[in-house]
């Protein structure tokens, strides 16, 4: 081991030969690049600003990049003149976002959303559990996110805020610095840092937080269990919950904006189209028709996208198209579900639109029908003239096991289960009986029957009503109803149709859907998940409750002479046998958000060239995304982005983005790349062949003296004896 210790000098003896010629032969290899004798590129000359941190900033006074956000079950769109609209689910006022003016972003999530306003300030509506709604005070915001429970923000100086539930510390982003974009999940809240990097902090247990080895990061987006991250070469990454193959987006390429729903992922490509993964149960991944694409929203059940010329497309939950009845004539009754719609023509048979996931709307062969009903969930019954009823769609509690049925003069279809009034006054029920709804073996004299979720609700010859089934929000308080002509039934609550025309109703209130006291000249009662709608003598039509089936347009319909409300659409069917329908999906088609364009013109310098896009001068709408490749000859080398770089994510990347919140003109700069130096590289190579000789020479002297002096001791010992 003393050998070792000859190496020293070997090694002081390089690092002096280093020290001697590298200076002199390394001079022209230094991070200046001469471009032309007046122009002279530095690398640090530039700050790097994320797309995100400048979006809010860079957008003009009274002009705003069109976007949507997606929610639960609601949908958020933000105009080009700074104000908001929304759809869908209303119960605690999420969408109440008519008022809001100056906005330049939109978030959503849970049941509330968030604005950000020009001057940095921020507001909120919706849910207040947790505090989340608390952003009153906020300035200098840069960025917003909404989770299911908690809000983000970003400030100008890259630093972090958030307000609501912190259980498993999913707001504890006090200490982040260099922040320029955040996520917000169930549980956890993710922040892209400016150096492509990505913190996370929060809910830990299924790995959606493990994004510490992530670099070369554009923009992050957080579902319920899984994160996912844009690469700066439009490739992705994911880690999380992978329950429904919601992270499996490692083969995607050419992305350049992405979105997390609560189980599935959707992205943007450079081409327009869109390309999603996960849960698809309620049809939110089918978005493989869609075009000329510039923004996506991922909600809980559903998938949102904003087109260049600033309308919204939708897919999923409460966007089936069971709204689709344009068409439609010679119609002689209607019945909606969940999300489906029934349509039964004067000739006996029926046509349905709709979600079709369990077949409910395969209807086409049925002849003979006198009447038809549609499940809160997923199925479809028949009434035939001749007494007996058919049925299809999801039959997982027996609710469509209804063959042998005979003498049946209505029916009606609740979640899973289905019930039937014979013509001696008696009931017969089949599917889901676990709150006891389909116990109504003993009833007599009924002259009508409802179905709500899990109850249901028979009408009496004498005006009275009774109901069984489930009675948590009490929808099953009717014994004290007289004077009743006609029931309908709901969720959590059940209406009643007196014979003067007024109407009377008990249950869930939460969205004021029994506030129907104050009705008259009502001739048909029909419940929605969470409103309620009448139909008056007259042909119009009146309706309380949230906004869910868009009532506020219903209330200008003529001429209807029945109504049928699903959770989410609301039907009508005219005097003439045509229909009309309201709902989010109807009402998100008439959307235009409006056209915002921008400039990019794109140039270089000699000796090399911008691949992606390509140069000359391109538009672009506002808030978009565009990937930027620049490729240098052979001999050379990229340097920087130079001129209007402020919303380039890295302007020392040759692969980057840029968002295009204004009209901008870059360029791609390139030096050569300095000649090898043979002569540098010779003088090294001898330097190391002498101090690797000297290291030998030294190690063999000392390895002789050794060998001398131990000669000599064997010699004196021997002597002595």
């Amino acid at each position: 081991m003393k050998n070792k210790s000859m190496l020293l000098p070997a090694l002081l003896a390089i690092v002096l030969v280093f020290g001697l010629i590298l200076p002199a032969g390394v001079a022209g290899a230094s991070a200046t690049g001469h471009l032309s004798d007046d122009y002279a590129i530095t690398h640090s000359e530039v700050d790097s600003p994320s797309t995100a941190s400048t979006m809010a900033l860079n957008t003009p006074q009274g002009q705003a990049a069109p976007m949507v956000a997606a929610g639960y079950a609601h949908t958020v769109g933000l105009k080009a003149d700074g104000t908001v609209v929304a759809l869908g689910e209303n119960t605690l006022g999420q969408s109440d976002v008519d008022d809001w003016t100056d906005i330049v972003q939109v978030a959503a999530d849970g049941q509330h959303t968030v604005g950000l306003k020009a001057d940095g300030t921020v507001v909120a509506v919706g849910d207040i559990a947790y505090g989340k709604l608390n952003v009153s005070s906020w300035t200098d915001i840069i960025w917003v996110a909404a989770g299911s429970d908690h809000t983000v923000g970003v400030k100008s100086d890259g630093t972090a805020v958030a307000v609501g539930d912190n259980d498993v510390g999913r707001c504890d982003v006090g200490g982040w610095t260099d922040i320029v974009q955040v996520a917000a999940g169930y549980g956890h809240t993710v922040g892209l840092k400016s150096d492509g990097t990505v913190v996370a902090v929060g809910y830990k247990g299924v790995g959606q937080s493990d994004v510490d080895d992530w670099t070369d990061i554009v923009q992050v987006a957080a579902g319920s269990y899984h994160t996912v991250g844009l690469k700066a070469d439009g490739t992705m990454v994911a880690v999380g919950s992978n329950a429904y193959g919601q992270c499996d987006i490692s083969g995607w390429t050419d992305i350049i904006q992405l979105a997390a729903g609560y189980d599935h992922t959707v992205g943007l490509k450079s081409d327009g189209t869109i390309v999603a993964e996960g849960r698809n149960y309620d049809g939110q991944c089918d978005v493989g028709g869609w075009t000329d694409i510039i923004q996506v929203a991922a909600g809980g059940w559903h998938t949102v996208g904003l087109n260049a010329h600033g309308t919204v497309l939708a897919v999923g939950r409460s966007h089936y198209g069971q709204g689709d009845v344009d068409g439609w004539t010679d119609i002689a009754g209607v019945a909606t579900g969940y999300a489906h719609t029934v349509g039964l023509k004067s000739d006996g048979t029926v046509i349905a639109v709709g979600n079709n996931y369990h077949g409910q709307c395969n209807v086409g062969g049925w002849t003979d029908i006198v009447q038809v009903a549609a499940g809160f969930r997923q199925h479809t019954v028949g009434l035939k003239n001749d007494g007996t009823v058919v049925a299809v769609g999801d039959n997982a509690s027996g609710q469509c096991n209804v063959a042998n049925w005979t003498d049946i003069i209505q029916v009606t279809a609740g979640y899973s289960h289905t019930v039937g009034l014979r013509n001696n006054g008696t009931v017969i029920a089949v599917g889901d009986n676990s709150y006891g709804q389909c116990y109504v073996d003993d009833w007599t004299d009924i002259v009508g029957v409802a179905t709500g979720y899990a109850h249901t609700v028979g009408l009496k010859a004498d005006g009275t009503a009774v109901a069984v089934g489930r009675t948590n929000e009490r929808q099953c308080n009717v014994n004290g109803w007289t004077d009743i002509i006609g029931t309908t039934a709901s969720v959590g609550h059940t209406v009643g149709l007196k014979a003067d025309g007024t109407a009377v109703a008990a249950g869930n209130n939460a969205s004021r859907q029994c506030d129907v006291g104050g009705w008259t000249d009502i001739v048909q009662v029909a419940a929605g998940s969470y409103q309620t709608v009448g139909l008056k003598a007259d042909g119009t039509v009146v309706a309380a409750g949230g906004d869910a089936g868009g009532q506020y347009v219903i209330n200008s319909w003529t001429d209807i002479t029945q109504i049928a409300v699903g959770s989410y659409h609301t039907v009508g069917l005219k005097a003439n046998g045509t229909v009309v329908a309201a709902g989010p999906d109807i009402e998100l088609a008439k959307w235009n958000l409006g056209v915002v364009e921008y400039t990019l013109t794109i140039s270089s310098t000699p000796d090399g060239s911008v691949t992606t896009p390509g140069e000359g001068v391109f538009t672009y709408n506002a808030g978009v995304t565009v990937r930027l490749v620049a490729e240098p000859e052979e001999g050379y080398r990229f340097v920087n982005w130079t001129g209007d770089v402020d919303t380039i994510f890295d302007v020392s990347a040759a692969t980057t983005i840029i968002t295009m919140d204004g009209d901008y003109a870059i360029t791609a700069n390139f030096e050569e790349i300095p000649p090898v130096n043979w002569p540098l590289i010779g003088g090294i190579i001898a330097a190391a062949v002498v101090a690797v000789g000297l290291a030998i020479f030294f190690v063999r002297r000392r390895r002789a003296a050794r060998t001398k002096r131990q000669g000599r001791k064997r010699a004196a010992r021997k002597k002595r004896r």
